[in-house]
């Protein structure tokens, strides 16, 4: 697949003489991918989501999504990719209480220009989907946080968007409800939605993602699909698939955990 994502030796620098946040990333994200981007606290998982989103510029280095080099453009320009191309998902839902659930999937349709008509349409075909539409004239803060998750996953897909970003999507959920989002996450990279995720959880990033990069102290330190694409290398080289017990190394040295 064609990469959706491609970081060049990027790197973030909030001081000039402070500790990099982010450094010398290179990494490439494939169209159709589940990413889950794993690490302690302050090792720069939500910085490096942030450089994708727009929402930080790096100090060195490049950020190209969709063929775009992010990075280079004006702040004008950042506003109408984020609107248009990506769609975000936060851990605290970052939903409007004194707008109605419609509303708050609404919103960033009316700020692209997308007919009301159209961007109603659209939302009412999402809250279904996700099996919110019952709360649609209701108010944020009578909702659980699932379904207030859910009305969060709907405002982010209502343009369409090319990329997904979740930042710790369950962290502000219980266990069973967190399962819920995370399947219903999975459900939607299974039809086709390209998608890159900040969390704490080993497990979700396990369950929920095809590939999990881990990040520590701002440098990547492991990259599970890396893993894979050299055991798939050297089994079609022969060298190891040639070996009688070496194939089954092999398959192991391939298989997620």
């Amino acid at each position: 697949m064609d990469a959706l994502i491609e970081l060049r030796a990027v790197s973030k620098q909030y001081d000039n003489d402070g500790a990099y946040a982010v450094e010398d990333v290179t990494l490439d994200v494939a169209a159709g991918e589940s990413v889950a981007i794993m690490g302690p606290s302050g090792s720069g998982k939500s910085t490096l989501l942030n450089l994708i989103a727009g929402l930080d510029r790096p100090t060195t280095g490049t950020v190209t999504v969709a063929g775009q080099r992010i990075d280079a453009l004006s702040e004008t320009s950042l506003a109408r990719y984020r609107r248009q191309r990506v769609g975000i998902i936060f851990q605290f839902f970052n939903l409007l209480d004194d707008l109605t659930v419609a509303d708050n999937v609404l919103l960033p349709a009316q700020l692209a220009g997308v007919s009301r008509t159209t961007a109603r349409r659209h939302a009412d075909d999402l809250l279904e989907r996700l099996k919110i539409s019952e709360y649609k004239q209701a108010y944020p803060a009578r909702l659980s946080g699932g379904e207030r998750q859910r009305v969060a996953i709907a405002r982010a897909l209502v343009n369409s968007p090319e990329l997904l970003l979740a930042d710790e999507p369950t962290g502000a959920l219980d266990t069973t409800t967190g399962e819920e989002i995370g399947a219903l996450l999975r459900e939607l990279n299974h039809a086709g939605q390209s998608m890159i995720m900040v969390t704490h959880n080993p497990d979700l990033a396990r369950r929920y993602a095809s590939r999990t990069i881990e990040i520590v102290d701002g440098r990547v330190t492991g990259d599970a699909a890396d893993i894979r694409r050299a055991a798939a290398d050297v089994c079609h080289g022969g060298g190891i698939a040639s070996a009688g017990t070496g194939s089954a190394g092999a398959a192991e040295i391939g298989a997620r955990p």
